[in-house]
């Protein structure tokens, strides 16, 4: 029978996903769900396909739930949605909370559930995977350099550098440079990417993966995803994403169909109690 997909967030990416889920003969959705009831939620949705409280998720009987709102999402609920299904977390900025992190992994071994993380605008996580998982892998740094008005900080003085930046004339700022444990709460919406090699780096982790964000008022209509590694005896591996995007945008283009692609790859794939990136 078809998998079974409970979408969680109704923003850009929810209703892309939306739109090409449908599609999909393989894939039925179970239910959306989003946190205020908008227009879009409204007009695009068949007659039965919303569900009013999240808290009812298990009723729809989900093989799947996909996550596209906000880490706070996983922190509630992302426990009881291992219990029952699947669940493809699209913030995994919230990993970087230890407790949570091993509460999550804790329940997909005790239900034989998947936690699956999106690679999203990161490239080479594969390639990163197999190294960490052979030890090979000594560093990783992240670097994201984005225009100052596509970032959405929680923290103040975050906020303030950025505004600062925003008027600076003379190149990019660097906002943050660290252990991408510490970065995550506070940019929870913008270096979701940097979680996903957190992940991916399995030997170094949160703690030991290096974040560094940029502010560029002179960028392009685009992110740039920037990705060094190195290894044993000198090998080093340095990968350069530019991915277009709108003015103001949060994500770029070729992350959505990233995004649908990891989608379908966890719908397909074998249940096993793991955390898996996809």
């Amino acid at each position: 029978r078809p998998r079974r997909v409970g979408l969680v967030g109704f923003g850009h990416l929810g209703q892309y996903l939306f739109e090409q889920l449908v599609a999909q003969p393989a894939i039925e959705l179970a239910f959306v769900w989003n946190r205020t009831r908008t227009n879009a939620l409204r007009d695009l949705l068949p007659a039965g396909l919303e569900l009013a409280d999240l808290a009812d998720f298990a009723s729809r009987s989900p093989d799947l739930i996909v996550e596209v709102a906000h880490p706070c999402v996983t922190q509630r609920h992302g426990a009881d949605f291992l219990a029952v299904a699947d669940y493809l977390m699209g913030s995994p900025t919230a990993l970087a909370d230890a407790q949570l992190e091993a509460k999550l992994r804790s329940a997909a071994e005790t239900s034989g559930r998947t936690l699956f993380v999106p690679a999203g605008a990161l490239w080479g996580g594969p390639d990163i995977e197999r190294l960490a998982e052979s030890g090979g892998l000594r560093s990783l740094q992240v670097t994201m350099t984005k225009r100052p008005d596509s970032f959405r900080f929680a923290d103040p003085e975050m906020r303030r550098r950025n505004e600062e930046a925003a008027a600076a004339t003379e190149g990019p700022t660097v906002l943050y440079e660290g252990p991408v444990r510490s970065l995550c709460p506070l940019a929870p919406n913008n270096v979701n990417t940097m979680a996903a090699a957190a992940v991916c780096a399995t030997n170094l982790g949160f703690d030991g993966v290096v974040g560094r964000l940029r502010a560029d008022p002179g960028m392009p209509e685009a992110h740039l995803v920037e990705v060094e590694a190195e290894g044993p005896d000198g090998f080093r591996v340095c990968t350069r994403r530019f991915n277009p995007a709108a003015p103001g945008a949060v994500t770029g283009g070729a992350t959505f169909r990233s995004f649908l692609a990891s989608v379908l790859r966890a719908a397909g794939a074998r249940r096993r109690p793991a955390v898996r990136s996809c």
